[in-house]
């Protein structure tokens, strides 16, 4: 079971996180089949999960039937990887390597990175050398990707058990309770190490959202994340939008107490046609 850290309390398994992703998919997908797979897989987790919060097990057992029409786990997973094939624009990791380039010269050996909700071990900063890459997912089957949730993987017991940079890319967007959204932010202050030294690159954390979480939803908008953030002792040190991601490269201030402030449900972005993403947070 997780331990109680420094940064607060408890944190919950992520029963219905981002699903797997571990075999090459078998014949190709277009675009838009694709995106609909996507959705609808994640849009149906979501209802899944409602559905069991609440203890209706008929819902329940209907949308897993329908999870299961629609191919379930291995029809989501070729999606999934095909979406981060390079002709759909590559992978998310490009942007982070291209920020990293100039702050990883200076750094005496490779970084330490716990890439969460891995996709594949042959993204752009495996390749690049820069990193020493600790991967995870929920129910992985690929070699070099360990099966692990996040939300329950031991507390660091000492330093070398930390990491350098943390990349959590298009997984809290798939994180179904907002209130565990914020407790897996919380969680990555754990996870990364505070040593000294001259040329010490900042401990940091790559966040990936899709777009519309941060510029078209009722309870979140940029500002609102940059104060979520700080109050764990984050400061954006890059930032990058397209009309489909919102790229963040935040550096942690070891130094910084974090501050009591909570962040409940609150609507910073009114109009009909916003979305509900939210990040909850207690401290």
């Amino acid at each position: 079971m997780p331990s109680e850290g420094k940064y607060g309390k408890r944190s919950k398994t992520l029963k219905h996180g981002r699903p797997p992703l571990s075999r090459k998919p078998q014949g190709s997908l277009s675009a838009k089949v694709t995106r609909n797979v996507i959705r609808s897989h994640h849009q149906l987790c979501k209802a899944l999960e409602v559905a069991e919060s609440n203890g209706d097990s008929e819902n329940a057992r209907r949308i897993s039937e329908e999870l299961a029409a629609r191919g379930g786990v291995r029809r989501y997973q070729q999606a999934s990887l095909q979406g981060q094939a390079s002709d759909r624009g590559g992978d998310t990791s490009r942007i982070l390597l291209t920020w990293m380039q100039n702050r990883s010269a200076k750094a005496a050996e490779r970084l330490r990175m716990l890439e969460v909700g891995a996709l594949s071990v042959d993204n752009m900063c495996s390749k690049s050398g820069l990193f020493d890459v600790s991967r995870i997912d929920l129910h992985s089957e690929t070699p070099g990707i360990e099966q692990q949730d996040f939300m329950m993987r031991p507390m660091p017991s000492d330093e070398s058990e930390k990491f350098d940079i943390i990349s959590l890319s298009l997984v809290l967007n798939y994180v179904a309770n907002p209130e565990q959204r914020g407790e897996m932010l919380r969680r990555t202050c754990e996870f990364l190490a505070v040593e000294e030294g001259e040329d010490r690159i900042a401990p940091l954390l790559f966040l990936v959202l899709p777009a519309p979480c941060v510029n078209n939803s009722r309870y979140l908008n940029e500002e609102r994340l940059v104060q979520i953030m700080k109050s764990l002792g984050y400061s954006v040190r890059e930032k990058k939008c397209t009309a489909k991601l919102a790229y963040y490269l935040w550096s942690l201030d070891e130094h910084q107490t974090p501050s009591n402030l909570a962040f409940r449900k609150e609507e910073v972005h009114p109009g009909k046609t916003r979305n509900n993403f939210c990040i909850l947070l207690n401290h």
